[in-house]
């Protein structure tokens, strides 16, 4: 049986972006912005963005910077894969899709994104799914170890502070994310053609200059794209969350461990419900699509 494909058939000019797009159910429909997360691609919705539309959402599933067919517009623009662009590419769709305010979903790389929106433009969030709780940068403290059990998880990320990490990325990114895959999602029996239909996005020419960008400077180890320095400064401030939230953990999860509601609570102050999937793991919407779509659905009912 052939895998669903999601087509990202429509292009949108956005900030310093075209941004490639798969768009789904009735424009008139409440919008649902659902992002991607590194090495994922726009495949991690192919069976979420269906439950959706059929529910009489407006579906947007983007490519996110440095993946698939979206490209940057100038050559000069920094190819950065800091939180704030992340944030600001998610913002500057919304205005270009003329969207005033619609729920956000997203894990990994596109939960950020969606944490950012979510917390300094909140009239723009209708509701918020992030897989991993709160997941804005405290890049302050970045250089503060964590328990040994948990840094030997980020050895892909001390890889590509390297040029030796930046070649081995250049060199074979489907063998290094692939393994990724297998050690994020350990129960998650994704076979070859799963992996090929998503892997098809890191040919984007831009991929290996964000993904290393993006690693280095969460860290503090290279400047920032100057245009959103300002919203780098704001997120610095680790601020709220206010908008109506659920929250899911995978209990299998290989990178993100799942923590208890209380450890993040702080981080919000609207009205939040959280969960943790047993037998789940990284890749939260593409191995329990149907608990993902329905937590969307639960806040745009409320």
């Amino acid at each position: 049986m052939a895998l669903p494909t999601l087509n990202a058939d429509t292009r949108v000019r956005a900030g310093v972006l075209e941004v490639a797009c798969h768009l789904a159910g009735p424009v008139d429909g409440p919008p649902v912005l659902l992002m991607h997360g590194f090495p994922y691609d726009i495949h991690a919705y192919a069976d979420v963005a269906p439950m959706l539309a059929d529910a009489g959402c407006r579906v947007v599933v983007p490519y996110l910077r440095g993946f698939g067919a979206t490209r940057f517009l100038e050559a000069s623009t920094p190819r950065s894969g800091e939180q704030a662009v992340l944030g600001a590419d998610l913002l500057a769709l919304l205005d270009a899709l003329h969207i005033d305010r619609a729920v956000l979903a997203g894990y990994d790389w596109g939960g950020r994104a969606a944490c950012v929106v979510a917390a300094l433009w909140p009239e723009r969030c209708a509701g918020l799914v992030s897989v991993n709780s709160y997941n804005i940068q405290n890049i302050a403290r970045a250089m503060v170890p964590d328990t040994p059990a948990n840094e030997h998880r980020l050895w892909y990320q001390y890889l590509f502070h390297s040029e030796r990490g930046r070649a081995a990325l250049q060199q074979d990114r489907r063998a290094l994310c692939k393994l990724l895959w297998q050690m994020w999602s350990p129960t998650w029996a994704f076979d070859d053609a799963a992996f090929d239909r998503s892997a098809a996005a890191f040919d984007n020419p831009d991929f290996v200059e964000v993904v290393i960008h993006s690693y280095r400077h969460r860290f503090g180890l290279v400047p920032g794209d100057p245009a959103v320095a300002e919203v780098e400064r704001r997120l610095a401030a680790q601020p709220v969350i206010g908008v109506p939230v659920i929250t899911l953990d995978g209990e299998a999860d290989g990178v993100r461990p799942a923590e208890p509601e209380q450890a993040n609570a702080h981080r919000f102050t609207g009205p939040r419900s959280h969960r943790i999937l047993p037998g789940v793991g990284h890749n939260l919407p593409q191995e329990a699509p149907r608990v993902f779509a329905d937590a969307i659905l639960e806040l745009i009912r409320r």
